[in-house]
């Protein structure tokens, strides 16, 4: 029989909590603690602030020094920022107490092209405590750089590849369709483009980790935003968008190498938006395409992210992406 792997859950946000529901309902993983910032939390006992509803016996501890006793742990599940000004630190003091991370930080799952000093940073505090790091998630993570980057392995040559997500956003959260602008105007979207307020983080460090992987040099990469705006009101849970206001967004982005364009990413989030898909395409010998229906990105981040548990405890010490783990599969 498998070992027990004892959890801390860091962060509780939407996702942290669900990720903490996830873990005291998988076989083989125990949550022993839980970790967050937000005084409407701290003290209080998990079980409630998750949406258990029931108690489960130990509180919300506001470091994780607290979270660790009376109970030792084996690995953190980290669910916090998207950036490395905000969650370096986090990781760190997780490392130095001896816990193996899997984030859902998005500058984390390839940062040695944009983030080379801090990468090295945190490899090596994490080879110091002999303890390893992942960054993943369902995009970046999987659908736009370790799916394709798995396919090519049926491609005799790739001379291009093309990934396409489509997400019916009303489908989703009320903090998700906030992120993606819903309700505002077109000249409130473009002022938080202009200030890097808006849009889907992590497409760079999906085109990094495939261009790597396939051993092509990036010379270029672009990204451009745009709002896609309603033409008819329409309604969800949590917003009523007007005609003529934000419902969404579409965000696309393109690696070059020294031969011109290799890869080009467009990631689709709107209100209403009919088709909810996932496309993968690679030109060369032979062309492929992937279509993949049902990916619900909250239930997909959740899975994936405790999926990959037990292979980061077996990985060697260090930052690592999901290139350097075997297949990460539901068990």
């Amino acid at each position: 029989m498998s070992k027990i792997i004892s959890v801390i859950q860091y962060g509780l946000g939407p996702i942290g909590c669900a990720v903490a529901l996830h873990i005291i309902e998988r076989e083989g993983l125990e949550l022993v603690g839980a970790v967050d910032i937000d005084p409407k939390k701290v003290g209080r006992d998990v079980g409630e602030v998750i949406g258990l509803n029931k108690q489960i016996g130990f509180s919300v501890a506001e470091k994780i020094i607290s979270a660790l006793k009376p109970n030792n742990a084996d690995v953190a599940l980290h669910t916090t920022s998207s950036y490395f000004s905000l969650f370096k630190d986090q990781i760190i003091e997780i490392l130095e107490h001896g816990l193996d991370i899997v984030s859902t930080s998005e500058e984390l799952t390839f940062p040695w092209l944009s983030h080379a000093a801090e990468a090295s940073e945190i490899d090596a505090a994490a080879k110091k405590a002999g303890k390893t790091v992942l960054g993943t998630g369902i995009n970046p993570g999987f659908l736009m750089d370790s799916l394709p980057l798995n396919l090519t392995a049926i491609c005799q040559r790739v001379d291009h590849i093309e990934v396409t997500r489509m997400i019916n956003a009303s489908t989703r959260r009320g903090p998700f369709q906030a992120k993606i602008g819903s309700g505002i105007t077109v000249e409130q979207f473009n002022k938080k483009i202009s200030s890097g307020q808006m849009g889907h983080i992590g497409l760079s460090e999906s085109i990094s980790m495939v261009f790597d992987t396939l051993g092509k040099k990036l010379e270029k990469y672009e990204s451009d935003v745009q709002p896609v705006v309603a033409d008819q009101t329409i309604k969800t849970d949590f917003f009523e968008v007007q005609p003529g206001r934000v419902k969404g967004l579409k965000q696309t982005a393109r690696g070059y190498s020294e031969k011109g364009e290799f890869m080009s990413l467009q990631f689709i989030a709107a209100l209403g938006l009919e088709d909810d898909l996932d496309t993968v395409r690679i030109k060369g010998k032979p062309d492929l395409e992937v279509k993949l229906k049902g990916t619900h990105g909250d239930i997909a981040t959740v899975a994936i992210l405790v999926n990959a548990v037990r292979n980061v405890q077996k990985a060697n010490p260090g930052l690592v992406t999901m290139r350097d783990l075997p297949i990460v599969t539901c068990r």
